[in-house]
């Protein structure tokens, strides 16, 4: 998952989840693991979020 950020540059995250899992899930799952890291604050808007399953 990319979550974009108020520097200009996208953040990805490996969020495991069950095959399942709502992409809401997956979003919060990244920005909170963003959200605590000492990096530039990511955009809390789902729709900036790219989500991609691995191939």
């Amino acid at each position: 998952m990319a979550l974009p950020a108020v520097d200009g540059r996208q953040y990805v995250y490996r969020v495991y989840a069950p095959e399942d899992a709502l992409p809401a899930d997956l979003f919060w799952a990244a920005w909170h693991c963003h959200d605590e890291a000492a990096l530039p604050r990511a955009w809390d808007v789902f729709d900036a979020a790219a989500i991609r399953r691995p191939d």
